[in-house]
């Protein structure tokens, strides 16, 4: 375990990556941290590797995903090397599946059970034990709710986030780190602004085609908190068999 400063959260593997290094030795805790980024930008794959990193650092997350089973995220997660199957067992990491299907019901359930998944979710004790939670991603949350849809085509989504941000700072201050990935193209800027204003980590991820190459950085937009000095602009690629690489180095 890393002698690192318990008022900042490590996400270690220095030796395997030099992204805790980029992001000034890694999270404040009693934070709320928003990444942003378009389908493909490498939202999912920076979730799993906080993930990854928080847990060698002895740190306890839960992780839920809207998109991978149990068995799916066990193996993108050694895809990328980071074997967690002993994180699981000795409950260091709590992964949940909230896969969805077509028709918007939690997969393999009745419509009947997408009443108020928000709410399920904020009753869920067991969920917001540890001292990371991270939600990947949370707008297929937000989108699958019938009630803070019904909101939302009222024009009443910003007064639905809002319900949800008071249920976080309540979470945040009893010192846990929610870490929240949303994609801004599938849900108005109504509805996301006000989780924009109250992060006090905004990341925004970035992708571009330049001829054959996929060019990913992350751009912070905000840093409350920061151990030491945060990159402006971090580029990285996802590697299959390594996982996250670090590519340019820009200081702030």
């Amino acid at each position: 375990m890393s002698t690192t400063r318990r008022d900042i959260l490590s996400i270690g593997l220095e030796g395997h990556d030099q992204l805790n290094a980029e992001l000034g030795g890694g999270f404040p805790p009693g934070s709320i941290v928003l990444m942003e980024g378009d389908y493909g930008a490498g939202k999912s794959a920076l979730s799993q590797r906080l993930t990854y990193g928080f847990t060698q650092e002895e740190t306890t997350v839960t992780y839920l995903s809207t998109e991978l089973t149990v068995s799916g995220f066990i193996n993108q997660m050694h895809s990328l090397s980071y074997d967690i199957t002993s994180e699981l067992l000795e409950e260091k990491l709590l992964f949940l599946s909230a896969d969805f299907d077509s028709g918007g019901a939690l997969r393999g359930e009745g419509e009947q059970e997408r009443k108020e998944l928000l709410k399920r979710l904020m009753d869920a004790e067991a969920m917001w034990e540890p001292e990371v939670v991270i939600i990947d991603t949370f707008d297929a949350i937000l989108r699958n709710d019938p009630k803070f849809e019904s909101l939302v085509r009222n024009d009443e989504g910003r007064q639905a986030a809002l319900e949800i941000i008071s249920y976080f700072r309540d979470m945040i201050s009893m010192g846990k780190l929610i870490v929240i990935t949303v994609d801004p193209s599938t849900v108005d800027d109504d509805t996301i602004d006000p989780f924009r204003s109250i992060a006090d980590v905004f990341l925004e991820l970035e992708m571009a085609e330049v001829g054959s190459e996929t060019r990913r950085s992350i751009s912070v937009k905000r840093f409350a908190g920061m151990g030491e000095q945060v990159g402006d602009s971090i580029g990285f690629s996802v590697r299959s068999g390594t996982g996250i690489v670090i590519e340019s180095r820009s200081v702030a």
